[in-house]
């Protein structure tokens, strides 16, 4: 294991500006996930998907990185029904976060996550019909 973390810290240090940009793709993914849930799972709640493309370039993700993790997301929660597999790496960052959600919704309860996305979410998700 601690070689694990060895190899993993060599190559952050190789690389930190391929770090910085898997960390804020690692972020948008996480955003557009609980965006997603919140719209499912949160009633009155909405998304609006060029909101979602707007934070992608405020973040400085490359175009298309939105259209991307979408698809990722329905593959993944839809048993490859809809959507479609993107590479393996944005796969594992889709499969992280929905696990960190699913556990967070779990650990306060669905109100209180539904209430606190209203905050953390703001300006990707909206009341219905706003």
């Amino acid at each position: 294991m601690r070689t694990a973390f060895l190899i993993a810290g060599l190559l952050l240090t190789a690389a930190p500006t391929q770090a910085a940009d898997d960390h804020a793709r690692s972020t948008y993914v996480t955003l557009v996930l609980q965006a997603f849930a919140a719209k499912v799972e949160c009633p009155g709640t909405d998304v609006v998907y060029q909101d979602l493309v707007q934070k992608a370039e405020q973040m400085h993700l490359p175009d298309g990185t939105t259209e991307k993790v979408r698809k990722a997301i329905a593959w993944m929660h839809t048993g490859g029904k809809m959507g479609e597999k993107q590479d393996d790496d944005l796969m594992a960052e889709v499969a992280v976060a929905t696990q960190a959600t699913d556990l967070n919704q779990r650990r306060i309860g669905m109100p209180s996550w539904c209430e606190a996305q209203k905050t953390n979410l703001a300006g990707l998700i909206r009341a219905k019909g706003g």
